[in-house]
């Protein structure tokens, strides 16, 4: 059994990831405005790739979060992936 300052250590550093999480949807949120508005090209291929480096910063906070047992994700019906699925194939 860990003692309390243990436990009051892994709570901060479950928060300390679940904010940094946050912060990165939101920065992606804006790099990804960003390019889709921007008019110069060498400029919106700047904005792309760090947008892309942005993507990759939140992916491996998602995975410390989710290999440490804080970010829970339970598993989608494969029926209603098929569904999806059809849904999505006949409206091409």
């Amino acid at each position: 059994m860990k003692n309390p300052e243990q436990t009051a250590q892994l709570m901060a550093e479950k928060e300390i990831l679940s904010d940094f999480l946050l912060s990165q949807k939101l920065i992606s949120a804006s790099y990804n405005t960003f390019a889709g508005e921007c008019t110069n090209p060498q400029l919106r291929s700047t904005f792309l790739n760090i947008l892309n480096e942005e993507h990759d910063i939140q992916a491996n906070i998602f995975s410390d979060l989710q290999s440490n047992g804080w970010y829970k994700t339970e598993p989608a019906d494969q029926q209603k992936i098929q569904q999806a699925k059809q849904k999505f194939a006949s409206a091409q």
